[in-house]
């Protein structure tokens, strides 16, 4: 092409993996396209044309011709409004209580007939039925209308046609059912996909938008876009890391866990690297940028994101290759049996347009359509009730798929805080004096070791008449790298790493190498001259972790464990949770990596997770889980599934869940399937009549599978029994 250009933009609308192939297939029919990909899960659409041939407003034009919206990807704005605030919503509300109140009218028997229209009675019910209809199909024919014109058929055309069809032959009952439901359908199925939308804006905004840089003497605030390499940018405490660079001057601790998922902050020092989206702790940082904003390790996380969502969108088209080639099909078989028999064979017309009519109303994939939905539905709200919220039908049935279950360390299966766990006097001072000197020295750190252990003291102070020494601690000295130096009553104390005691390096006690060996972090609480006691924090294992794990494994899954710590961290963890199988110092990349092989290994894997380097991850995997409180928004949104209340204790109950909602969806499915095949061949020798196709092979079924999958809704929240 002498004039190529490639746009991406969001869809409005686009609620369904049907409509996403919809909407592709007529965007790859205009001139000048020469691929379209739309990503439902993205809500987004890549189209690359030829500029001479077609221009952005035209393509634009199109999409909203076929009933969506479009605009530039990435665009800010104040966001969508929610789904419950459509007209979509009031219209199919006020078609229910439509519905609802002809139905009541013809079982108290206060019908009355109206008018007689070509030998059809017209009552006040059945304007009420058209009403019903008018307001509960509005929605979904004018997409069917749109859908010709883009000479694409789908499934909004066909739910049309069976709704004109039932009018036709007179089941009013069925026509505005079958418009209300399915209109219920599509809002519940754009509902669960809702908030998955800004999942990638989540992840841009961890990266501050501006920087402090040094320019021509002055420091001003730029765009980091502005910014280029080799730049000095500067950084106080509790402020966010821009860009990627190395330090130049200053030492701090940084929280590196949004980036690489490490516990313990790390100390940073001329010639370390920092990354976009960490934080810096304490001290103040000059950092030399070395990579644009668009090249950073966190926009690196969000390409992998972006690449991860658009692999899925294959498994998602499904239901759209299924109504591409149904939808066709069956119009073709109902004109063919309306039109062939009179004309090849002199039989009656009306008797065969009404086979027709029979035909078509049993082929009309209403129990289909509708019975996934309500399945769907029944079973996320029976999670939601058990603090777990899962985004969609896809992720549901995925997860009654999984044959491995992949999990992160900190935030996941442990509590993501540290805490003291040891107290360990020596020399002949008390756990109370260790405490007391090591709380006066960290408490004018934000360290999380010392908010470890300013939160003992203060546990163990409660009742008590301990003497508070944090005020009595003076002349305080930030040893970087090592601890912390103070004075209390005229005498030097001293909390750190073993290097802040130089002659304890020798001789560090046994019980310092066995904290160590359980993946403990150690500080020892001294003065220049004597050690007196250590203290030893952890991430902690989350209460219910080992039951939750040992549940999964009787479900007959792989359990795995995947964490930026080292070696020693996860082996004792691993351990402690009888999990024979981990993965070590892993960064974002190879989380990826590890999860590609499992998928390969297994077919279907899941990954539960905490923080944006869990994201790409989290994407990558058949369904990524989230921890809900605990975990950062980007991955909160990037993921399928999240546990809202922090308990790992739903996980076992919630793949149990899965698959008796997979089980059930099948059932219906092929009930359904085989109900409208037997009656469909019952219609040709004239055995199946209108009435009968309305009341079993569409209402009939409709109401048998939507009452099995009602059953899901009862399902118990505790996962023995259930697999």
């Amino acid at each position: 092409m002498a004039n190529e250009r490639t746009e991406e933009l969001e869809v409005g609308g686009l609620h369904c993996a049907s409509c996403a192939g919809e909407l592709e297939e007529g965007v790859r029919r205009l001139n000048g396209v020469a691929a379209a990909e739309a990503n439902f899960a993205a809500g987004q659409i890549r189209v690359r044309y030829d500029a001479d041939k077609l221009s952005q407003d035209d393509l634009l034009a199109h999409i909203e011709r076929v009933e969506y919206t479009a605009r530039q990807a990435h665009k800010q704005d104040e966001g969508a409004p929610s789904v419950w605030q459509r007209r979509e919503v009031l219209f199919t509300g006020i078609a229910g209580l439509f519905l609802a109140f002809a139905l009541l009218l013809s079982f108290i028997r206060l019908d009355v007939p109206l008018w007689t229209i070509l030998g059809r009675s017209i009552s006040t019910s059945t304007l009420f039925y058209l009403a019903s209809v008018l307001l509960g199909a509005y929605h979904f024919a004018r997409k069917g209308l749109a859908a010709i014109r883009a000479f694409s058929l789908g499934i909004n055309f066909l739910m049309s046609i069976a709704v004109v069809g039932a009018i036709a032959i007179g089941e009013y009952v069925e026509a505005a059912s079958l418009a209300f439901l399915f209109s219920l359908a599509e809002l519940l199925e754009e509902y669960s996909v809702d908030r998955a939308r800004n999942s990638l804006r989540e992840l841009m905004k961890l990266a501050p938008s501006e920087a402090r840089v040094r320019r021509d003497g002055r420091e001003l605030m730029l765009p980091v876009e502005q910014i280029e390499i080799g730049e000095i940018t500067m950084l106080k405490p509790g402020e966010r890391m821009a860009l990627d660079g190395v330090v130049v001057s200053g030492s701090s601790s940084v929280n590196q866990a949004p980036v690489t998922g490490e516990s313990v902050p790390i100390e940073k020092k001329p010639g370390d690297s920092v990354f976009a989206g960490t934080i810096n702790q304490e001290g103040y940082l000059e950092i030399k940028v070395e990579k644009r904003a668009k090249d950073t390790t966190l926009a690196r996380i969000i390409h992998l994101v972006e690449e991860a969502e658009a692999q899925k969108a294959p498994s998602e088209r499904f239901v759209d290759h299924f109504a591409k080639y149904y939808t066709p099909s069956v119009v073709a078989v109902a004109i063919g049996v309306a039109t062939v028999p009179p004309l090849l064979f002199n039989a009656s017309f009306a008797d065969w347009v009404l086979r027709s009519l029979s035909l078509l109303v049993i082929s009309c994939p209403c129990a289909l359509l509708i019975s996934t939905p309500v399945s769907v539905v029944s079973a996320i709200t029976n999670a939601a009730r058990n603090g777990v919220l899962i985004k969609g039908g896809v992720y549901l049935e995925e997860l009654g798929q999984i044959r491995a279950l992949a999990f992160d360390k900190t935030g996941t299966l442990t509590t993501g805080q540290l805490e003291v766990t040891d107290v360990v006097p020596l020399a002949g001072y008390s756990e109370d004096e260790i405490l007391r000197v090591a709380a006066a020295l960290e408490s004018k750190s934000q360290h999380p070791i010392a908010q470890a252990v300013l939160r003992r003291y203060e546990l163990d102070a409660q009742g008590r008449s301990l003497e508070c020494l944090c005020l009595l601690a003076t002349r305080f000295e930030s040893l970087t790298g090592k601890g912390i130096r103070a004075q209390i009553d005229g005498q030097i104390y001293l909390v750190g790493k073993p290097e802040i005691l130089p002659q304890s390096q020798a001789e560090l006690p046994a019980q310092f190498i066995e904290l160590e060996r359980q993946a403990k972090t150690v500080v020892l609480v001294g003065t220049p001259h004597r050690l007196m006691g250590l203290i030893a924090v952890a991430d902690e294992i989350r209460p219910e972790a080992k039951q939750a794990v040992s549940q999964l494994q009787r479900l007959g899954l792989e359990v795995v464990m995947i964490t930026g710590d080292n070696e020693g961290t996860a082996q004792a963890v691993a351990q402690q949770l009888g999990i024979s199988h981990y993965h070590a110092e892993v960064l974002p990349d190879g989380k990826v990596t590890e999860i590609q092989k499992l998928v390969k290994q297994h077919g279907k894997v899941a990954m539960v997770g905490d923080g944006v380097n869990d994201a790409p991850a989290l994407a990558t995997a058949t369904v990524g889980i989230a921890m809900g409180a605990i975990g950062t928004d980007a991955a909160l949104e990037t993921a399928d599934v999240a546990l809202l209340s922090d308990d790992l204790s739903k996980l076992p109950s919630l793949i149990a869940l899965s698959r008796k909602a997979r089980r059930i969806i099948q059932q219906n499915i092929w009930a359904s399937i085989l109900t409208k095949f037997t009656l469909g061949v019952g219609v040709f020798p004239g055995y199946v009549t209108l009435v009968l196709a309305v009341l079993v092979g569409d209402m009939g079924a409709s109401l048998a599978v939507t009452a099995n999958a009602m059953r899901l809704a009862r399902v118990s929240s505790q996962a023995k029994g259930i697999s």
